[in-house]
């Protein structure tokens, strides 16, 4: 199966962004991809470049809402499943949300980011309230399908409860400036959570130069044994394809030795501190 991943910068101009990513989506379903993943806040600009202010939260949108209706109705009319990321209003309360679609078109669910952080140019608790989703894993036409939306990567718990939860993919949207990290170590990290949960890992992350920060982009997807089979460039604007065999995760090292010799019993308690 081939999966796509939508590395394309987001300008001022919503409506913009959101037809670019349109006619990306159908360029990558006409290409066969069967899953088609966006980055982090893919159709709007990285708001949390700067601190939160009375006018910060209008541009968040309900989901169901215009953008989900727009992608449900592509999916719909190519077959083709979608992870979305926005900027979601809910009631009085926003969130970093990833609606699932799947290839009817039906939206199956999403997933809120649960871990919010707070530094330079990532001012995101201004902007969202913690996720109220858990990890949930959508049993798709193409498979099964979790998401971990940016900051969330870095907690291993997060990513084991994918894996226990039977996910043969997750899908990460990522906004990832250049320079944030040491080279490679970003990288490496979804190398090992696919390595030791046995699913494919896909990280689409944001790029192009904002307000005060440039995107790096250079998506990248690893398989079940930790080795990156398709990676993006820096900084262009580009659909990256990879081809998937869910077949592979049951033989890999996670899914024959790691997940039967766990001993949760012993250590739940210590995650819940």
């Amino acid at each position: 199966m081939k999966i796509a991943l939508i590395q394309q910068h987001a300008g001022r101009d919503k409506q913009d962004n959101v037809a670019r990513a349109l006619r990306a989506f159908e360029a990558a379903a006409n290409a066969g991809a069967q899953v088609i993943g966006f980055a982090e806040l893919a159709f709007e600009p990285f708001y949390p470049q700067n601190p939160a202010g009375p006018e910060s939260l209008r541009d968040a949108e309900p989901v169901p809402g215009p953008i989900t209706d727009a992608f449900a109705a592509k999916a719909r009319a190519l077959g083709v499943v979608c992870v979305l990321n926005l900027f979601e209003r809910d009631g009085s309360r926003t969130f970093d949300c990833s609606p699932v679609i799947d290839a009817d078109g039906s939206l199956l669910g999403r997933t809120r980011m649960i871990h919010i952080t707070e530094y330079a140019c990532f001012h995101e608790t201004g902007y969202y309230t913690p996720g109220d989703t858990g990890a949930p894993v959508y049993r798709t036409r193409m498979g099964n399908i979790g998401v971990a939306i940016c900051y969330d990567r870095h907690y291993p718990e997060y990513m084991r409860a994918l894996a226990v939860a039977g996910a043969d993919l997750v899908i990460v949207p990522q906004a990832g400036s250049v320079g944030e990290w040491p080279e490679g170590l970003y990288e490496a990290e979804m190398r090992v959570a696919a390595f030791q949960n046995g699913y494919y890992v896909a990280l689409c992350n944001r790029v192009g130069e904002e307000e005060k920060l440039v995107f790096a982009g250079e998506s990248f997807v690893c398989g079940p044994d930790g080795t990156v089979i398709a990676r993006a460039k820096l900084g262009t604007d580009e659909i990256l394809y990879a081809d998937v065999d869910f077949a592979q995760n049951a033989s890999s090292n996670a899914r024959r030795l790691f997940m039967r010799d766990r001993r949760p019993e012993l250590y739940a308690d210590w995650l819940a501190h």
